[in-house]
């Protein structure tokens, strides 16, 4: 007796109901994970009103002037403050400078937040008289104590060998 197999007369039917409970299941899983991020560029600032054109004028900040000259070596020529030459002796040089500053500042009147030191180097300068020019001019040593005198300071586009000033 021959046996008949079942299978090549079968058909076999999927479930889709299970199917579709499983589609369903993921899209309400991702539409509740999902992260609405707020657009870019859209920033809530508030702007200062604009003040009345009546208001003075804020003063302009004092500005004390340093001019570093170099040599073709790159050494110290000469330190300039306005038309007065400190010298270019280095020690001296910018203990004179120090004593200037200081004295500029006492005499000012103002506080030392206001006041501002502006150094003009050559661009061929050695750093290191920029570096004591910035100590000379910003405090002082006085014995363990340390003075400050200002704070701020800038610089001036460096200059190249022979340009004029």
């Amino acid at each position: 007796m021959k046996i008949r197999g079942r299978h090549a007369d079968e058909k076999i039917e999927t479930q889709m109901s299970a199917m579709i409970d499983i589609v369903f299941q993921l899209l309400i899983f991702f539409m509740l994970t999902l992260k609405i991020v707020a657009e870019e560029g859209d920033f809530d600032i508030n702007m200062p009103v604009s003040q009345s054109s009546q208001q003075a004028d804020p003063e302009p900040k004092v500005e004390y002037k340093v001019r570093l000259l170099a040599d073709a070596d790159g050494n110290l020529r000469d330190i300039r403050v306005g038309e007065v030459s400190m010298g270019n002796q280095v020690p001296s040089s910018f203990d004179r400078l120090n004593q200037n500053v200081f004295q500029w500042v006492r005499s000012g009147g103002g506080f030392s937040d206001d006041l501002e030191v502006e150094i003009d180097a050559d661009y061929n300068l050695h750093y290191r008289y920029v570096i004591k020019a910035i100590a000379a001019c910003t405090g002082r040593m006085d014995g363990e104590k340390k003075t400050k005198f200002l704070e701020k300071i800038k610089f001036a586009p460096p200059r190249r060998q022979g340009a004029a000033g």
